[in-house]
């Protein structure tokens, strides 16, 4: 019996393994469970029968009437993303309609799953976004104008600002069904239970009373 060539097993075995992969997640977690009376969850939604679906489950409405922006960022973003939209599942891709008062601000965040693209409809918007530690924790920013279209990349902190004196509108895309949101000073200190002041206070570099300040304002969400 021949041997195969050693080239020809590392191919093979490379080969599988480019192969091999898990899903990516679509939900914060997903803890593993043999008991499944427990409740079973699955790592997206559960499909409706193909044959009981209509033209209505492909269909979302809640774009159609501007956001309420009277808040304390001066924003309102609305999102169709998987559980208002349910004929996204699956499909990878969502939306957000994203309103803003004169000065509004959508505060830095995060999606930790997808890609975001936008672009602005009306009015003019201070955009950027932060990059790793791997890259120094670069500010990469924009001002942008009706028209214009800017992407933050998955996974990176960003923001978007109406530096206008008018109304400014934008549109997002994000490549998830279910693309997660983190908002940073929301997360860091409005955590429930409270991240530990010392941890805080050692991270940020300031007096224990900022943080108890911090920690004690109510951090408004705008979706």
């Amino acid at each position: 019996m021949k041997f195969l060539p050693i080239s020809f097993l590392v191919l093979a075995l490379a080969t599988a393994t480019a192969f091999a992969y898990d899903p990516s997640p679509l939900q914060d977690i997903c803890v593993a469970t043999n008991d499944l009376n427990s409740g079973v969850f699955v790592n997206g939604k559960f499909c409706k029968d193909p044959n009981q679906a209509s033209a209505d489950d492909f269909l979302f409405t809640g774009f159609r009437n501007p956001g309420n922006t009277s808040n304390p960022l001066g924003s309102k973003v609305t999102t169709a993303f998987v559980d208002q939209f349910p004929g996204l599942n699956t499909l990878g891709i969502s939306m957000a309609r994203l309103d803003f008062a004169p000065g509004g601000l959508n505060p830095p965040h995060t999606h930790p799953r997808g890609t975001e693209v936008l672009v602005v409809v009306e009015g003019t918007l201070l955009v950027g976004f932060v990059t790793s530690d791997q890259l120094n924790n670069t500010l990469f920013t924009k001002v942008l104008y009706k028209g214009d279209v800017f992407v933050f990349p998955i996974g990176l902190i960003h923001f978007q600002l109406n530096i206008g004196n008018t109304y400014a509108l934008a549109f997002a895309g994000l490549s998830s069904q279910n693309p997660g949101l983190i908002t940073i000073a929301n997360a860091v200190f409005g955590a429930k239970p409270p991240i530990s002041a010392d941890v805080l206070t050692k991270a940020f570099q300031v007096d224990k009373k900022v943080v108890d300040y911090l920690q004690a304002q109510f951090w408004y969400d705008n979706n």
